[in-house]
């Protein structure tokens, strides 16, 4: 018996599905992602990596980290009141420890930590999903 979608996850799906096309970059970048689990609070994507995605080097571009933090702290923020709009980002902070290639899949988990009527505190983690 399949499990039933929390509502969370039914609401984060809907909101990728309306406002990636309305966001050139997040519609480039983040198509196909697809959201594995949502909670309050608590949501994880995965997202298989193309050429898009890719630097000179052949590892994951900085600036599509940062856009997927970005875009990730946003749903974090929308799965944990079901709120439609999530604001706009004031500071982004990027740590990378390691990479990922052309053809990996990445796991992306965004955790609201706090959230007001005007301020939101996330943190995104990004891991690459290993075989097996």
């Amino acid at each position: 018996m399949a499990s039933e979608k929390s509502v969370e996850h039914a609401h984060i799906e809907k909101l990728i599905a309306s406002n990636l096309p309305g966001s050139p970059i997040y519609a480039f970048l983040l198509t196909p992602v697809r959201v594995v689990s949502a909670s309050k609070g608590h949501v994880v994507c995965r997202l298989p990596l193309t050429n898009s995605h890719m630097n000179s080097k052949g590892g994951i571009h900085g600036s599509v980290s940062a856009t997927i933090v970005d875009w990730m702290g946003g749903m974090a923020i929308a799965s944990y009141d079901l709120r439609e709009k999530t604001g706009v980002s004031v500071d982004i902070h990027v740590t990378y420890q390691s990479s990922a290639k052309e053809g990996d899949e990445i796991e992306i988990e965004g955790i609201a930590d706090k959230v007001g009527g005007s301020l939101a505190f996330t943190k995104v983690n990004i891991f690459k999903v290993q075989d097996g």
